[in-house]
């Protein structure tokens, strides 16, 4: 049903796979590559589980974070948005318009020689997070 990299997370972490969770899990096989609030999933959730809740939805999003099936990133708005990991220890960053709000994923490796640069002069790099805020070509244009 779901790729042995997410049922190892869930079994590694004891986390049982309700049909409620299952139908969080799927929008967000469904959306790969989006970036997905929690109301979004939650009506997306409700097309094939009416009586799901937004609470469950806030909980389950939380915990597949947490184990690492999710990315948990904050855009403006001060609204968290999800995305599927892909399990590649690649950063990608993000360019969000401030016009239509569309979120485009940048996967480069322009900050690598920024990463070895910090490794040289002694720090350890365990993360980063870079968003530019920018007007989208279609927004641009008006």
């Amino acid at each position: 049903m779901y790729d042995k990299i997410i049922t190892t997370k869930l079994k590694d972490n004891n986390y049982k796979l309700t049909e409620q969770r299952a139908a969080v899990l799927d929008v967000m096989l469904a959306n790969q590559g989006q970036h997905l609030s929690a109301e979004e999933v939650l009506y997306l959730a409700k097309k094939e589980l009416p009586n799901i809740g937004i609470a469950t939805v806030y909980r389950t999003l939380e915990r597949f974070a947490a184990i690492n099936i999710l990315y948990k990133t904050m855009f403006a708005g001060d609204k968290y948005r999800y995305e599927f990991c892909n399990d590649r220890n690649h950063q990608h960053h993000h360019i969000i318009c401030l016009d239509c709000g569309k979120i485009t994923e940048v996967e480069d490796v322009l900050l690598n020689n920024l990463e070895h640069y910090l490794e040289n002069q002694g720090y350890q790099v365990v993360d980063h997070d870079l968003k530019f805020y920018a007007y989208c070509p279609e927004c641009k244009k008006k």
